[in-house]
């Protein structure tokens, strides 16, 4: 049985607020300050170039990959670390579009986030592909014969609406499709099984329910029976079979090892590894009852006292990942009215509130204050004041 109030004790959470923006950057760990802070005292600063060595800086892509492994259903030496989700998202739909020569459709829906729909309609003016968007109800009806790549979120970034990946899967395989998940929102948060669902490639970032920080390193997954056949258009010297032959011609290495692209972040991945402390001992199983347990809780205490807002995200659980959201027709003016008050969320446009539940730190208490704030704001309209209306840069 996971101790969920021991993990909350691994995080940094500033007196007085209520953090429910783990979906956008999860809090800071305790031990990353320490970890990175001895990493530059003991190895950039003592060992310089021969950390890379000496202090595994190398090998760290896999190592913090095999970490992550554990939580999205994948096994050793399949997953790596690096570069942003968006490089990650490009690597994995172009290799799996030339491991299905001929077709040329790239599907996905319009609740994945935009970034992954600009990176594939890139890709497919480039390559002569089509990039076909539908509703995310219609996913499933929408694949056929024609279909190169299932490019899909797992967890919709606005509604929290979650595709069932196995199904879907299975659908596309049948299509003779190959299948690529981004599972930004599903990672640390729900209880992801590539392995169990057939999948062909994943990927993700490790800023957000993974709590590795603003910038952290993304992460790229590619089932073994495709490992030494996926030839991604974007290959870097890290990618390399001999990168320190320093041949002219590239010659990918084995396995997972290709879709290393550029020198590895090194401080940003000490960090998330000492971030990833926190998940041992911890069972996907427990995540997934007590994300539903927060989730329920909210949608539940919301819809008895906050007047004025409506449900955005589903209401089974099961079709849910771990954040919930409502409609507010100014639900910027009142998301910042609630940061104002200690409880963090964000604003999705065009009217969006949005919470995002971690299980590791957020307690049913988060959850009671929450709701209690909400709903005085919504009472007394406290929202309504000019300062609150004012747009920042990130919202």
């Amino acid at each position: 049985m996971t101790d969920f109030t021991k993990t909350r004790q691994a995080f940094h959470l500033p007196e007085g607020l209520t953090y429910l923006d783990g979906n956008s950057l999860g809090p800071m760990p305790i031990a990353a300050k320490e970890r990175v802070s001895r990493m530059m005292a003991e190895e950039w600063s003592e060992m310089l170039i021969t950390g890379w060595n000496r202090a595994g800086w190398y090998v760290q892509p896999r190592k913090v990959g095999d970490r992550i492994a554990r939580l999205i259903g994948a096994g050793p030496g399949e997953v790596v670390m690096g570069d942003t989700l968006s490089i990650k998202v490009f690597q994995a739909v172009s290799a799996a579009r030339a491991l299905r020569p001929g077709r040329r459709v790239i599907l996905s829906d319009s609740g994945n986030f935009p970034s992954d729909l600009y990176v594939a309609e890139g890709l497919a003016r480039a390559v002569g592909a089509e990039l076909r968007v539908v509703a995310p109800e219609e996913v499933a009806d929408a694949i056929n014969e024609d279909l190169a790549v299932l490019m899909i979120t797992e967890v919709d970034y606005r509604t929290g609406r979650r595709h069932d990946m196995k199904a879907l899967t299975a659908r596309a395989h049948e299509a003779g499709a190959l299948t690529v998940w981004d599972l930004a929102h599903s990672a640390g948060a729900v209880d992801v099984d590539l392995t169990g669902a057939d999948a062909d490639f994943a990927v993700g970032c490790t800023y957000k329910y993974l709590n590795g920080g603003p910038g952290a390193p993304a992460f790229i997954w590619t089932h073994p029976r495709h490992a030494d056949a996926a030839q991604p258009i974007l290959q870097g010297w890290m990618g390399h079979a001999a990168p320190f032959a320093f041949d002219l011609g590239y010659t990918p290495a084995p396995g997972i090892e290709r879709m290393r692209v550029g020198t590895p972040p090194v401080i940003a991945m000490t960090a998330l590894d000492a971030a990833l402390d926190a998940w041992d001992g911890v069972e996907l199983a427990d995540l997934r009852a007590r994300s539903i347990e927060l989730t329920e809780a909210f949608i539940a205490g919301v819809e008895a006292g906050c007047p004025g807002v409506t449900l955005n995200s589903p209401r089974d659980p099961a079709m849910r990942g771990s954040q919930v959201s409502f409609r507010h027709p100014q639900g910027y003016a009142v998301m910042q009215a609630l940061i104002a008050e200690g409880v963090i969320g964000d604003f999705r446009a065009p009217d969006v509130l949005r919470f995002g539940f971690a299980p590791l730190y957020n307690d049913l208490q988060d959850v009671q204050r929450a709701v209690d704030t909400l709903a005085r704001i919504l009472r007394d309209e406290s929202w309504d004041r000019p300062h609150f209306h004012e747009k920042a840069d990130v919202t």
